[in-house]
């Protein structure tokens, strides 16, 4: 069968930007998929930290409009606590019991005929509290002597997990030189453009709960909640509109919020619906990890990297929340990132404090983690004397070597970092930059270049997740892995093509994308093609796996969009083969059109096939079913389960990322500027290159807010701080650097197409590479910088400190 390759790669028009550029676009907000609807309201803590002592709700119940509330004690009659993998603080419920351990932690929800008058009568429920002592900081937080969130678990640490490779000690016994850095990563949210919202209607006679909701996977999260609910899988169906504004994240535990709207829909005999504000969402939505680490690295006197050392504490709010621990154990496989080191420890805590929840934020903390090496990679330049960019050049692991197998178990499947890496340095002018900073400083002037690499892991292997466990406490019985994603294609009677995706794009494209692998299979045009979006759990084929999370979509969607097309060709190719009276291997295809190879006068066309196929059934070969659907589950055989030496192929894919930031900061005022910002990756085979151009800025720009803008605060008291965007700074397009990029295509051999995940990539590295470059501008002053965010106030009194000190 000869193919043409005429759509994939291209940089067409997205499909999706008709309705979204005219306002066209369905979301939760708009939706009223059933009469009758009312709508939630909900009470949260004023505290921290505080004992439930009584909540009164009669004169809410009585207000005109409210049809009913939902208290903790409802919840806990109608639901179970959400599973968790900790023996450690089991008990979360989706709404506080007895006890608050959070600000914003819900406390009742209130049921009315709209929602004006449920979140006014939010304040006639009175809620007696009695504060208890707070702890906010991770390290606090482990001390003997620190408040305690869950008593009867006996303390504030959810999850310990030592994991070890080859001979850590002997790497660092035998070191030349030896770093360690304290890092301290804040707490940051994705801050998407639409907040979560929630519509559950349940049927009393089919036991049917029905939830439209932004959550876009993992699947296994329904198990969680379903299993929370008490009910059945198939009685909890999960709708998904084809439109969602963003998500980065904060939309993958919606499951947390559909449950109390869903056990108010219950509760109430109605249909609810409750959409976030922007307060709600900064202040109790799912949130970036904050991190404490001390991390160290080993090195040779040539600075060839020997070992890796790292003590983590996660910050993971007032309970540990699915798929926590996933910040701490999700990039086990890319621990080492790009660098060829074989010894490496990670001593991980998984820490409860009296902050909001936390969960995947872009980039699913390997910022974290690439913050703690990279700061070493600085340190162990400057102690040798070494160019920046040379140590990191001479420690990437070479193309030759790949697949590389990290002593943690990732494999790495194509690239080539260094020619990446190049890449970087020529597109910025790195060595004329470097004479351009030697003048300014000269002058007085602070500039400084920064530089950040990293390995972007893509579509999560399920395994991962049992490094929460000992391998003694892992049930054989019970193994977890892969990442299969399904994709089904029905061809109608008149040969139209409709493809239901089981992914939900946020802003990614699947539509245009699926459009033009399934138009280069077929041999048609992707605008010939309908694209279903969106997801529905009773209708759409999907695993526990499914989902667009973890950057997994270029990786696995087109893969299944692409062979469940081939499955169709196949049976077409025989419908054919039989109309002529021929034997398929006589019969090819090419743009549509099916014919015999020696005769190609003698063709038809899909839609003759599909007419057959639909109307004419007796005309089919012996034994073929009618029809012309095809569904495939892609799984990528790499994604094995973890091993009893605690090595996993974390992800299926691993692309490269190279980022480097070119900054001056203002001697006066601290204020930082971004002069310009370059970025190359290796991310496989470029499926849109305006899609990726627009993932690759996008996540910069993530990292830009997070190196320079963002943090969720709380005082002493555990009083939530930054509940607008008065106070919660993002970038916007006037903080918006210059910005050039690049790209090497390695295609990867374990997708069908040689493409891998992009959209996350730089949201890891361009923090690192911005404070990175801040400290090599501030070098004249001897400043370190070991946090962000790099606030102009936080600067300058940097700057005075060692002002005063001279």
């Amino acid at each position: 069968m000869k193919k043409v390759k005429r759509w994939v790669s291209q940089d067409i028009p997205r499909l999706e930007n008709g309705r979204l550029l005219t306002g066209s676009g369905r979301f939760i907000a708009d939706m009223t998929p059933v009469s009758n609807m009312h709508y939630a309201a909900i009470l949260r803590s004023p505290y921290g930290h505080a004992l439930i002592k009584s909540i009164d709700t009669k004169e809410a119940r009585n207000f005109p409009g409210v049809v009913d509330v939902l208290t903790g004690e409802d919840v806990k009659d109608m639901s179970d606590p959400f599973p968790v993998l900790s023996d450690k603080g089991k008990e979360y419920y989706s709404m506080a019991i007895d006890k608050v351990r959070f600000v914003g932690e819900p406390v009742a929800v209130v049921v009315a005929r709209d929602r004006y008058t449920a979140e006014d009568v939010l304040d006639l429920i009175e809620v007696n509290y009695e504060p208890l002592p707070v702890v906010t900081c991770p390290e606090k937080a482990m001390e003997p002597d620190a408040p305690l969130l869950h008593e009867k678990s006996g303390t504030n640490v959810a999850l310990h997990r030592l994991l070890s490779y080859g001979d850590v000690d002997s790497a660092f016994d035998g070191a030349d030189v030896t770093v360690k850095e304290r890092i301290v990563y804040p707490k940051i949210s994705p801050t998407p453009m639409e907040t979560n919202g929630v519509i559950c209607s349940f049927d009393f006679h089919t036991k049917l709960l029905t939830c439209w909701c932004g959550f876009h996977g993992p699947y296994s999260l329904h198990a969680v909640m379903t299993k929370a609910l008490r009910l059945p899988s198939n009685k909890v169906r999960v709708i998904v509109p084809a439109d969602v504004g963003g998500s980065f994240g904060v939309k993958i535990p919606s499951y947390s919020y559909i449950l109390p709207i869903a056990l108010a829909c219950r509760k109430a005999g109605v249909p609810v619906k409750w959409i976030e504000d922007r307060r709600e969402n900064l202040m109790a939505s799912s949130s970036g990890v904050d991190r404490v680490a001390y991390v160290e690295m080993a090195a040779t006197k040539e600075g060839i990297f020997t070992g890796l050392r790292m003590k983590i504490m996660d910050n993971v709010g007032g309970y540990m929340r699915a798929p926590e621990p996933g910040c701490l154990l999700r990039p086990l496989g890319n621990l080492t990132s790009a660098y060829g080191i074989k010894n490496v420890s990670m001593d991980g805590y998984v820490v409860v404090t009296n902050k909001s929840l936390t969960g995947p934020t872009r980039g699913y903390a390997c910022q974290h983690l690439y913050f703690g090496i990279e700061k070493c990679v600085e340190r162990i330049a400057e102690k040798l004397s070494l160019d920046p960019a040379e140590l990191r050049r001479k420690n990437l692991i070479l193309p030759h070597q790949l697949p590389y197998t990290t002593p943690t178990g990732g494999i790495y499947d194509a690239g080539d970092y260094p020619k990446a890496f190049d890449l970087l340095l020529e597109l910025s002018e790195y060595d004329a930059f470097r004479k351009e900073q030697k003048r300014a400083r000269k002058e007085g002037r602070f500039i400084g270049i920064g530089i950040a690499v990293g390995i972007d892991p893509s579509t999560s292997n399920m395994g991962y997740i049992q490094a929460a466990l000992p391998a003694e406490k892992r049930s054989p019985a019970r193994q977890l892995s892969g990442c299969a994603q399904a994709t089904t294609i029905f061809i109608d009677h008149g040969g139209n093509v409709n493809v239901e995706l089981s992914t939900v794009s946020h802003g990614q494209g699947h539509e245009t994308v699926i459009a033009q692998t399934v138009a280069d299979e077929l041999g048609i045009s992707p605008y010939d093609i309908t694209v279903i979006g969106g997801m529905d759990t009773s209708t759409r084929a999907w695993t526990i796996p499914s989902g667009a999370y973890s950057s997994r979509f270029a990786s696995v969607g087109p893969a299944s969009a692409a062979m469940a097309a081939r499955k169709l060709l196949d049976k077409m190719l025989k419908i054919a083969a039989h109309l002529f009276g021929v034997s398929a291997e006589e019969v090819t295809t090419e743009e549509g059109q099916f014919y015999v190879r020696d005769n190609p006068e003698k063709r038809i066309g899909i839609r003759r096939i599909a007419s057959v196929a639909h109307w004419d059934p007796h005309s089919l070969p012996e034994g073929m079913e009618p029809g012309l659907t095809a569904t495939y589950y892609f799984n990528i055989p790499v994604a094995k389960p973890i091993d009893g030496e605690d090595r996993v192929d974390s992800s299926a894919t691993y692309g490269f990322t190279s980022d480097m930031a070119i900054v001056e900061v203002d001697g006066e005022t601290g204020e930082v500027k971004i002069q310009k910002y370059i970025s190359v990756h290796d991310a496989g085979t470029i499926l849109h290159p305006g899609i990726a151009e627009g993932q690759v800025r996008g996540s910069i720009m993530h990292g830009v807010g997070s190196a320079l803008y963002e943090e969720l605060k709380y005082d002493e008291h555990g009083q939530f701080l930054t509940a607008s965007f008065a106070d919660y700074l993002v970038p916007t397009a006037m903080e918006a650097p210059e910005i050039k990029t690049g790209h090497i295509e390695t295609p990867s051999p374990l997708t069908i197409l040689g493409s891998k995940g992009i959209g996350e990539a730089s949201s890891q590295t361009a923090p690192i590479a911005i404070v990175n470059a801040v400290e090599d501008a501030l070098a004249p002053l001897d400043i370190k910088i070991n946090t962000m965010p790099l606030s102009s106030d936080y600067i300058w009194r940097l700057m005075e400190e060692k002002k005063k000190e001279k």
